[in-house]
């Protein structure tokens, strides 16, 4: 492999990429975020009920009857997974960023704002 220095524009389209990549993870994690905090009202709020009551849960789009019994676990699952994902993300994300920071500093790169 020859060590020669990139073009300015690899480097500008390695740049982009780097960036493009960092914006749809922290997206990502933004969402999944808000996710985890709509199933985590949900479950404060239907904790207290009887196992017996009633509840409804939206699955594939289908408005589905239920008991807060056989809801309750389902939901806890669910929040719990998501916070694993999210978990993951941020490694992800984290790495990410520094191989970024890493290229930077390689290539000498400093962004300069627009005026």
């Amino acid at each position: 492999m020859s060590t020669k220095k990139p073009s300015d524009a690899e480097l500008t389209q390695k740049y982009n990429q780097y960036k493009n990549e960092l914006q749809q993870l922290a997206q990502k994690i933004g969402e999944l975020e808000s996710e985890v905090e709509e199933h985590k009202l949900v479950i404060d709020s239907i904790s207290p009920l009887e196992p017996d009551r009633k509840c409804f849960r939206m699955v594939g789009g289908v408005l589905v009857e239920r008991t807060v019994k056989e809801v309750l676990p389902a939901l806890e699952t669910n929040y719990n997974g998501i916070n694993q994902v999210i978990e993951s993300l941020l490694k992800s994300y984290k790495r990410k960023e520094e191989e970024f920071i890493e290229f930077q500093k390689k290539y000498k790169i400093q962004v300069v704002a627009k005026q």
